[in-house]
């Protein structure tokens, strides 16, 4: 039964049905982040307290490297995803929210992958 009116359906009014997959995606980039964050705190533990050395050495080994990695991958995307709720739900105009997605999203875009580029850099060259 289909309780949508004809001009409704003629315009595709309704549910994209794309929703669940974000909301998931969202939910489970913040469940990721909770373990993400433990070595995280650790390095900035060492950043804050420990020689330089130290704390190339700590990120130069492979786990730590991957869980800092992972984190990054995961902290941008979850942003991404964030904001583009926000933008969604508060930009009236759908051009300007459209342009506005797409400028978040290739920001976060070029951030993670400077971020990224940091962390190999430290851990190849040291």
């Amino acid at each position: 039964m289909d309780f949508r009116t004809p001009l409704a359906k003629a315009l595709g009014l309704g549910s994209a049905k794309t929703g669940t997959s974000h909301w998931w995606m969202q939910r489970v980039t913040a469940v990721a982040l909770v373990p993400l964050s433990l070595p995280l705190l650790t390095l900035t533990k060492l950043c804050l307290n420990a020689p330089y050395r130290d704390t190339v050495s700590w990120l130069a080994e492979p786990f730590n490297t991957v869980c800092i990695m992972a984190w990054l991958l995961a902290v941008f995307y979850h942003a991404a995803l964030g904001l583009q709720v926000v933008i969604e739900d508060y930009v009236p105009k759908e051009d300007t929210k459209i342009i506005a997605i797409l400028a978040v999203n290739l920001s976060f875009l070029f951030l993670a992958l400077a971020a990224l580029l940091a962390v190999l850099r430290i851990t190849l060259i040291g």
